[in-house]
C-alpha cells in the first residue's frame, strides 16, 4: 500500500449511451476484473480525482506522502506513469462493476520480467469505500495478471505497522509476512516499523481457482 498513489465521486463518463455499466452482467467483459471490480488503464481526466484522493490525510498517511499535492505535479507523476506503463510498471484504476466509478489505483512497479518479481501498492481513494471488498477483489485480479500474464514469479508489498487492516487483507488474499524494517519509516512525530510481505507464484496458484465473475 505505502507505494501506490492514490469524497466519494461520479463515475467515469465512458458509459453505454444507455446509461448503463461499461460491463453489464451477460455482456462485454473486462480484460482485467475479479468479483465486483474490474481495472482499467488511467486517464488524464482521472486527475482532479487523484488529486482529491491524495489530499486526503486518511488515505494519504497511508501511502509515501507527507505533503499535499496539487494538479500541476500530478500532472507531472501522470506523464511520467505513463512513460513507465508497460515497461517497468503498470498502474490501473479500480473501477464498480456495477457503475463504472472509480475508486482507488493499484499498481506493480520495479517489475523485472528476467528475476520474475514486482512489487505491488494500492489504495481505496475515499476511506467511504474502504471494507466494501473492493480492495480484496482488486488484488486477485492484479495477482492473476502479473502471475498469468507476465509469468512473475514473486510479488512483494510492504505495510506500516499502524496499518493492520490493510496487513489483514494481504493475508486474506495469501501474502506471506517474510520480515520487518525497524523503524524504517518517520510519520507524525514517531517512527514505525515497515513489514515486508510477499506471494509467490505456486502459492497463488494453489488458491487461485476460474471465477465466472472475471
Amino acid at each position: 500500500m505505502p507505494t501506490a498513489r492514490l469524497a466519494r465521486l461520479r463515475a467515469m463518463t465512458d458509459r453505454h449511451a444507455d446509461g448503463g455499466p461499461l460491463f453489464p452482467p451477460g455482456g462485454r467483459v473486462p480484460m482485467l476484473a475479479h468479483g465486483s471490480v474490474y481495472l482499467r488503464a488511467a486517464e488524464r481526466a482521472d486527475i482532479p480525482t487523484f488529486v482529491r484522493w491524495y489530499t486526503d490525510l486518511r488515505t494519504a498517511k497511508t501511502l509515501m506522502m507527507n505533503s499535499p499535492m496539487g494538479q500541476a505535479a500530478e500532472e507531472r507523476w501522470f506523464e511520467r506513469m505513463l512513460d513507465a506503463h508497460g515497461k517497468d510498471s503498470w498502474f490501473f484504476v479500480i473501477c464498480r462493476r456495477a457503475d463504472d466509478r472509480p475508486v482507488g489505483g493499484i499498481d506493480l512497479h520495479e517489475v523485472n520480467l528476467g528475476s520474475g518479481s514486482a512489487s505491488l501498492g494500492i489504495a481505496i481513494g475515499d476511506p467511504d469505500d474502504t471494507g466494501q471488498g473492493y480492495g480484496s477483489d482488486a488484488l486477485l485480479s492484479l495477482l492473476g495478471f502479473g502471475f498469468g500474464q507476465l509469468r512473475l514469479e514473486r510479488i512483494e508489498l510492504d505495510v506500516y505497522d499502524f496499518n493492520p487492516r490493510a496487513r489483514h487483507v494481504y493475508e486474506r488474499v495469501g501474502f506471506v509476512h517474510e520480515g520487518t524494517l525497524r523503524r524504517a519509516l518517520f510519520r507524525d512525530g514517531e517512527f514505525h516499523d515497515v513489514h515486508r510481505m510477499a506471494i509467490l507464484r505456486d502459492e497463488w496458484a494453489a488458491t487461485s481457482k476460474p471465477s465466472s465473475d472475471r
